[in-house]
């Protein structure tokens, strides 16, 4: 008898950190798992015709007709699971099933199996076959993760996660500001060499700062631009979601002691190109290239542009390559907050400073990724890290008093390990006055200002700053502080709004504590006390008192009010 197959869509839940919860609390943990199948899976399964044909533990295999079905129960699974419920990842694949009975076995269970592995807590991923039959049917967003090697599976597959820009269409594209507006995508890596990929970042997002700080443009930051690495793009699509008149994109090849930089400037409205260049030159000039890719897109967007303005624009971090290679590494590390609790980003950072002990950007870099290992791993600053943060970024400043980055970093050190408040908010004004479009300072305001106990302008900052990045990978620590000033008001709603949807992104010993503060003031102890015992389970010596030392807040009312709420969630003092 030849063998039962068809094609199916198959939907694979898990519980994330499930053993963990169990080595914990295994009767509370088999209790909410118990809840979470009879009260949330098993009804949207019911409500969207799947098939339950296999549970193992704390995972759930399931069957639809279509990937419509499969992924509508996806998401309705998550927003039905919500906060104070174990968290879910789904993987969901369309694809051809083995029938042995009841159960279902082959090829499109095991790489559904194998995205939801990947999937971001909280989180759904497909496959591109999944994607090609719900895109145009379901009111989604998805963010393209390129294509993945799978443990297992014979080739890579390529997969979305659901969640991020949706499908833009006239109506609803962001309109042009008044000024000239550019994104600057991620440069291709044309140098063979994997390893490299972070210098074509450093050098499109050393473009990106130097265009920044001309005041006459409106420059998209960082985290949306990139949002776009790896895809092919339509030009026009992205001018219309990024709400930009103008595309700079462009390929770097490294080899040996030569670097060669292609540019091309792109009208979006369009598509024409309004200029397009190649640079070469020895490694050893690399500034002065990135420089005349600045320059030349300047030229052709904003002619009027006075001089002192582009020579503003050719600061270099340092003259020594090799310093800069190891600063570019350790942007790379920094950018990955899985990250900060470790030393990676410091190590990169502290050679930068040893190769050019007058690298100002790498001096404070080194700083801030002390200030942040220390913070995340939840102990205070020993004496010899806070003496060593701090005399880093006075040289920083000394060094570099134009620069608004470095004095942004500076301001938010000082802030939090100086415990200089007055000096940090003059600080990060002068920073957003040397580059207003810099959304990483207008994060950092939002923080110092909620330092200051000054929750409205706090707010304030968040928000314009989330205003002028509308992609931003980043936008979980805003969402945070946001949480945080929305406590200190007395808006439990708003801080539970935002705090959710912070934890939802990454939930850690920053993100969770204003998390359970807003479930305990909303009346919400239930919940507060199941993500109390989360958070214990992340960082098992962690104590209410410790909120001091987090939150860094200069009023004792703040800490009173946030560690009474933590001991109420049943953390110690």
């Amino acid at each position: 008898m030849s063998e039962q197959r068809r094609l199916a869509a198959i939907l694979v839940a898990d519980v994330v950190g499930y053993s963990k919860l169990i080595g914990s609390d295994e009767a509370g943990t088999l209790a909410q798992l118990h809840s979470l199948r009879t009260e949330v899976i098993e009804p949207q399964i019911a409500n969207h015709a799947g098939r339950l044909f296999k549970s193992v533990g704390d995972g759930f295999l399931i069957e639809f007709a279509s990937a419509v079905q499969a992924v509508s129960c996806a998401k309705a699974i998550q927003e039905a699971n919500g906060q104070g419920r174990l968290p879910l990842r789904i993987g969901i694949h369309v694809g051809d099933v083995v029938i042995q009975g009841d159960d279902l076995m082959g090829d499109g269970v095991n790489v559904a199996a194998r995205v939801e592995g990947i999937a971001e807590p909280g989180g759904i991923a497909i496959t591109h076959a999944v994607h090609e039959q719900v895109r145009d049917k379901l009111d989604l967003g998805f963010t393209d993760k390129g294509e993945i090697a799978l443990k297992n599976i014979q080739r890579p597959v390529q997969v979305f996660a659901i969640g991020g820009p949706k499908p833009v269409t006239a109506p609803t594209a962001l309109s042009l500001p008044d000024k000239p507006s550019i994104a600057v995508l991620p440069f291709q890596n044309m140098s063979g060499d994997p390893e490299q990929e972070y210098f074509a970042d450093g050098m499109a997002e050393e473009i990106i700062a130097a265009l920044s700080r001309f005041r006459s443009l409106v420059v998209i930051a960082r985290n949306s631009s990139f949002t776009y690495k790896g895809r092919a793009v339509d030009i026009k699509r992205v001018g219309r979601e990024l709400g930009v008149r103008y595309v700079l994109e462009g390929s770097v090849r490294k080899g040996g002691d030569r670097i060669r930089i292609i540019g091309q400037l792109i009208d979006a409205e369009s598509g024409g190109h309004l200029w397009a260049e190649k640079f070469d030159g020895p490694l050893a000039n690399v500034f002065d290239l990135q420089d005349q890719v600045t320059a030349s897109v300047v030229s052709a967007i904003a002619p009027k542009l006075q001089q002192n303005d582009i020579e503003r624009a050719r600061r270099k971090p340092t003259e020594k390559m090799d310093s800069y290679d190891c600063f570019l590494r350790g942007l790379a590390a920094h950018m990955d907050r899985s990250k900060w609790s470790t030393s990676e980003a410091e190590d990169w950072f502290r050679r930068a400073v040893d190769l050019d002990p007058e690298h100002a950007a790498a001096l404070v870099c080194l700083a801030f990724s002390i200030q942040h290992k220390v913070i995340f791993r939840g102990v205070p600053f020993t004496p010899a890290e806070r003496t060593e943060a701090i005399e880093l970024t006075e040289r920083a400043c000394k060094l570099a008093p134009d620069d608004g980055n470095v004095l942004g970093r500076a301001a938010a050190i000082l802030c939090y390990t100086g415990r200089q408040y007055d000096r940090a908010n003059s600080l990060i004004e002068d920073a957003l006055k040397l580059n207003p479009n810099d959304v990483a300072n207008w994060n950092r305001r939002g923080w110092i200002a909620l330092m200051c106990y000054e929750p409205e302008r706090s707010i304030q900052s968040f928000e314009h700053g989330l205003a002028l990045d509308p992609l931003t990978t980043m936008r979980g620590i805003s969402w945070n502080g946001m949480a945080l000033a929305y406590f200190v008001l007395g808006q439990y709603d708003k801080g539970l709004e935002f705090a959710g949807k912070s934890v939802e992104l990454v939930a850690d010993v920053h993100s969770l504590p204003p998390l359970i503060a807003n479930e305990v003031r909303r009346g919400r102890l239930v919940e507060a006390r199941q993500r109390a015992v989360q958070l214990m389970s992340i960082h098992p010596g962690f104590r209410a008192s410790l909120s001091r030392h987090l939150f860094p807040v200069r009023s004792p009312e703040f800490h009173r009010l946030l560690a009474d709420a933590l001991s109420e969630a049943g953390i110690s003092e």
